[in-house]
């Protein structure tokens, strides 16, 4: 019986200079911003996604919207805190927000890119540490997605009752 309390024990301490040692470690700088007026690429890590790299693993569809510009920017920013994100820049059409993992509070960064001529915003979500993500930044963005088209039908929605 003591083994096993020793064990636990054990392995209660080591968890948490586990959890000590992931919050001392340094904060990677993030590849963030556009190139050439893209997204950035997606390292050679599966804790990436990019909706700008259509010939690789880590791609994902953008956002589509039919509305305005604005319109879609303003429920794409709605979307984002919903979310959990925190925007950190905005410009005209570029925006970048942190989302902080609860467990660990690993931070992952969201990068969203407004194509106004195709009526899509490009998206890119990508781990700071760490090799897998074990899909959390897919997840986040499809979560992301469902909260736009929300976002957006609302919109919609209320521009159609002030038209009538």
């Amino acid at each position: 019986m003591k083994t096993i309390m020793y064990w636990l024990i054990g392995i209660v301490v080591a968890l948490g200079l586990l959890t000590l040692g992931f919050k001392l470690l340094p904060k990677g700088q993030p590849k963030l911003g556009l190139v050439a007026g893209q997204l950035s690429p997606c390292p050679n890590t599966p804790n990436c996604v990019c909706s700008e790299e259509k010939s690789s693993s880590a791609y994902i569809a953008p956002l589509v919207f039919s509305d305005a510009a604005d319109s879609a920017w303003l429920s794409l920013k709605a979307a984002v805190v919903a979310n959990g994100g925190s925007i950190q820049t905005e410009e005209q059409t570029y925006l970048w927000a942190s989302f902080t993992t609860q467990w660990l509070g690993f931070v992952d960064d969201v990068e969203l890119r407004m194509d106004v001529d195709n009526h899509v915003i490009h998206i890119r979500s990508a781990s700071r540490l760490g090799r897998s993500d074990f899909g959390v930044n897919r997840q986040r963005l499809e979560r992301l997605r469902l909260l736009f088209k929300a976002s957006v039908s609302q919109h919609e929605g209320h521009k159609n009752k002030a038209q009538k």
